[in-house]
């Protein structure tokens, strides 16, 4: 399984965006995650189509935007034609997270749904046909900088057991929150396919391409 690494630039110098973006790209980054809030959901105000847009015109990477807010059906095409690649929704902001999935894809965009620590994984075994990326919160969503939960590896091993059983192993398997190089090798050893780091890259001492080579490095040989 090849891993790819997934830099969110919540933990970017919004002021050199662009310049932070390109740097992530040069320095052998798969995707951008975009961490979208909206103080209500979450309890922190971010980005909106605007920085994705300008995230768009920085890089050719696929560009996932994650929707940490209530009724995300309202901005599904703001977000798409701002440039979003992967559109994620969390399931407990949707009632009908059938229908938000079937217009994500209408759209264009990929569609994921996304879990909180305490929300079961059987939540989304209904709509597994529906998805192309599943998204484990490894921290409880809202701000940059948390640490994993241990408690998240079993989840992701059950995450990859359940897509396995329902013939949807080519579902992306993406794990947010607390990644850096000391929980890497554990989050791609349980099945994440996609790491979210924040601050492990953007806030590294190093700079963001040695901390990206970091990260490849602690994944472990045979995933990257």
């Amino acid at each position: 399984m090849t891993v790819k690494i997934a830099p969110s630039i919540l933990s970017a110098d919004f002021g050199r965006l662009a310049e932070e973006v390109r740097a992530a790209d040069e320095g052998g980054a798969d995707w951008i995650h975009v961490d979208v809030m909206d103080g209500h959901f979450v309890p922190n105000l971010t980005m909106g189509p605007a920085v994705t847009a300008a995230v768009r015109r920085a890089t050719d990477l696929p560009v996932d935007v994650h929707l940490m807010v209530e009724r995300p059906e309202l901005h599904l095409e703001a977000f798409r034609d701002a440039g979003a690649d992967w559109i994620t929704v969390h399931v407990e902001a949707c009632p009908h997270l059938h229908r938000v999935l079937e217009r994500i894809r209408e759209s264009g965009a990929r569609p994921g749904v996304a879990l909180n620590p305490a929300t079961p994984l059987g939540s989304v075994e209904e709509v597994l046909s529906e998805i192309d990326l599943l998204v484990i919160m490894s921290v409880n969503p809202g701000f940059g900088g948390q640490s994993y939960i241990p408690a998240s590896s079993r989840k992701i091993e059950r995450a990859r057991s359940l897509l396995r059983t329902h013939g949807r192993s080519d579902v992306e398997l993406e794990v947010d929150g607390g990644v850096g190089p000391a929980t890497a090798s554990e989050v791609a050893g349980a099945g994440g396919s996609v790491l979210v780091a924040g601050s492990a890259v953007y806030g590294a001492p190093e700079g963001v391409k040695e901390a990206i080579r970091n990260l490849r490095s602690a994944v472990g040989p045979g995933r990257t």
